[in-house]
């Protein structure tokens, strides 16, 4: 059994990027494991460690050296170690003195390509203490820093200049170099609560000898503390926090001792809208907005200090001085807008760009008011309100409010809308238009704001398409791919019964005689197809199913749903299996025969009992059927179809389709033909093989 012990890496630099220091830690543990096992040092955990000023690991029970094995090593070919008398040359002497033996110990091993002299040798395992320094480099080397630096006259490069180096097993230092700097047992606290040197003993005390320094090494436990601080300075004001993740994630990545200090700012701020407020106290200055019980923000906030101050209102007053002038700023944005309403702005969006070929910021939301009132008669939406909210959709973009928080295009848009008098629902629209903003962001809700936003995003697709310049690779800079998820996602939950073929031609004839790709429609089509079939993989659906009910191209996103979930219970049919091999059976013979259009099949033609038979079963079944199809119910239609197995297998066993007799031949296809259209008015279950 091997000993072992437990290992400890650190890194002590300048401070990191907080943004990245997450990433950092992770990799840096993820490359340690790798390094560890790929060297067959054995550990039984690794736990990481991240501060503004460090980067660090302890792996626990970790081995002290690798485990001895048995190598075999193959020698001269018997050829060449024996003379023609039998003696051993000096080639096979040679390789036993090599292997610590005799020629006559020697095993021989026989090949296609000969035979060969070999031995068995037992190699003794190194020691962690010489592969442990080429582990850490490599980790090093390995972490992704986007850009790595110099500094003083040194030759290493990373992210920020390093100070320190810890590495050690048990109670005994690696000696080791990297980074310029000399591997020792002396790590540091908090830059001024414990500047001076901490001495660790063994790894098993690092985190706790670190508090004694004022630092909480583990960046989960900083976070931790940080929520946790934050949400009880915030009670005690009779208020509360929503907690923001990023926020949280970068304070924790700025501070190795949180502090909170609650500070204030004047309450005639809190006649900016909240949106800009907050933004300005995250983005800028890293603090926690606190609101009230109704969630109306507070004119009090939350900063996390680096120190431990005796007097924290110094801290406090620094913070108030720091908030104030861009508050005093978007006061000043604030209301300098207010002196214009939204339709004010439109003229202004001639001057802007969309894209050249496309024209303007104006001309796109001509384009969409004109897209956005056709969605609006299609849904029972208000035409008119869609047609004006569509053609202000984009004023604010011209405010200086905007023009200095981007974040806040929609938003500012709805609160300008409200102090204009516009309707409530155009209001709304105004900030749901930019919806869903990101992966699982709510979507658009009043029937206005789903018009515009549709007519959009269609038109972005449409444009962008009909100029040949569709996302290739990882290259999307009009962002397609959001546009079609985007898309896709307000039709199927919002179950909309708008024909996306329909909508497509729209968006396209939005643009008169200046798109270069005349198939633009059906080319977005195809790529939104795509969009589709990977959110239905991410929950589990087959490409099987779906290409199913893909394969019909559908326009009807609701309804497309509809079909893929009634497919999904088929397949749990015991029929299911046997009618799909038909259908796929089906579909081969009749691309056989050149998918010509067909008649219908006429009996008098049948010469077999069992073709009559399903022609009789078919002929009910299209009644029986009809009545589910119309109410969307399909999946009650496929469970009627599954009846049709036995009239199937039975046509099958006994029918020979492709006869002699063209006109038998001609209405057996025919009939193959009806029954392949009562499954394909749900999906082609032939992809189900």
């Amino acid at each position: 059994m091997i000993e072992t012990q437990d290992l400890l890496f650190e890194l002590g630099t300048e401070e990191l990027p907080p943004i990245a220091l997450k990433e950092l830690a992770q990799s840096l543990s993820a490359e340690f494991a790798a390094g560890l096992a790929g060297a067959g040092l054995e550990y039984s955990e690794i736990h990481s460690f991240a501060t503004p000023r460090r980067l660090a690991i302890v792996a626990e029970s970790c081995a002290i050296r690798q485990q001895d094995r048995e190598i075999r090593r193959r020698g001269p070919a018997v050829q060449a170690a024996f003379d023609d008398d039998g003696n051993p040359t000096k080639a096979a002497e040679g390789f036993a003195r090599s292997c610590d033996t005799t020629v006559e110990r020697l095993e021989r091993e026989k090949t296609d390509k000969g035979e060969w002299l070999c031995c068995n040798i037992r190699q003794a395992g190194e020691s962690a203490s010489r592969l442990l320094p080429e582990i850490a480099d490599k980790a090093l080397s390995r972490l992704p820093i986007p850009k790595r630096m110099r500094w003083s006259n040194g030759k290493d490069r990373f992210v920020r200049p390093v100070h320190w180096l810890v590495l050690m097993q048990g109670s005994r230092v690696i000696d080791c170099e990297l980074m310029g700097v000399r591997a020792g047992r002396q790590s540091h606290g908090h830059r001024f609560h414990h500047p001076q040197a901490i001495t660790i003993n063994h790894p098993s005390e690092y985190a706790d000898r670190l508090v004694t320094g004022r630092v909480i090494a583990d960046l989960a436990t900083r976070r931790q503390r940080i929520h946790e601080q934050v949400q009880a300075a915030a009670s005690a004001l009779g208020g509360q926090v929503d907690v923001d993740d990023a926020l949280l994630d970068e304070v924790a990545a700025l501070v190795e001792w949180p502090i909170p200090i609650v500070a204030g700012f004047e309450e005639k701020y809190l006649e900016v809208p909240d949106e800009i407020l907050i933004h300005t106290m995250k983005k800028n200055q890293k603090y926690f907005p606190v609101v009230n019980r109704d969630g109306g923000l507070m004119n009090q906030f939350i900063a996390i200090a680096n120190i431990d101050s005796r007097n924290p209102d110094v801290i406090r007053d620094g913070n108030e001085r720091v908030i104030r002038p861009r508050l005093a700023d978007a006061m000043f944005f604030w209301e300098q807008d207010g002196r214009k309403r939204l339709e004010d702005h439109l003229e202004a969006t001639k001057s802007v760009v969309f894209q050249q070929k496309l024209g303007s910021m104006y001309d796109k939301s001509r384009r969409v008011a004109g897209l956005a009132a056709i969605i609006a008669a299609d849904t029972g939406a208000d035409v008119q309100l869609a047609k004006r909210a569509g053609l202000l959709s984009r004023c604010d973009l011209m405010t200086a409010t905007v023009g200095e928080f981007a974040e806040m295009q929609g938003i500012m848009g709805r609160y300008q809308a409200h102090r204009d008098n516009e309707p409530e629902e155009l209001a709304l629209a105004m900030d749901e238009f930019y919806m869903p903003r990101f992966s699982g962001d709510r979507l658009p809700a009043t029937a206005t704001g789903i018009a515009i936003s549709l007519a959009e995003k269609t038109d972005t697709l449409v444009g962008i398409f009909g100029i040949g310049m569709k996302p290739t690779g990882d290259k999307d800079p009009f962002a397609l791919r959001r546009a079609a998820l985007g898309t896709l996602r307000i039709l199927q939950e919002h179950r909309l019964n708008i024909d996306l073929h329909h909508l497509l031609e729209q968006a396209v004839s939005q643009f008169g005689d200046s798109l270069e790709n005349d198939n633009a429609a059906t080319e977005v089509y195809d790529f939104m197809m795509n969009r589709l079939k990977g959110m239905y993989s991410e929950n589990g659906v087959s490409v099987g199913v779906f290409t199913a009910v893909a394969s019909r191209r559908p326009g009807n996103i609701a309804d497309f749903d509809r079909c893929l979930h009634a497919v999904i219970g088929f397949q749990q049919l015991p029929e299911a299996e046997a009618l799909a091999i038909a259908n796929k059976r089906i579909s081969n013979i009749l691309k056989k025969a050149g998918d010509r259009p067909l008649p219908a099949p006429d009996p008098e033609l049948f010469q077999q009992l069992e073709e009559s038979q399903l022609n009789d079963q078919i002929q009910t079944m299209s009644e029986q059927i009809s009545s589910s199809l119309s109410q969307g119910d399909y999946e009650a239609t496929l469970k009627d179809l599954a009846t049709l197995r036995e009239p199937v297998d039975a046509f099958f066993d006994h029918v020979m389709v492709m006869t002699d007799d063209e006109a038998i031949k001609t209405n057996r296809l025919a009939l193959l033909a009806r029954l392949q259209h009562l499954f394909l008015q749900v999906a082609d279950i032939s992809h189900l093989t």
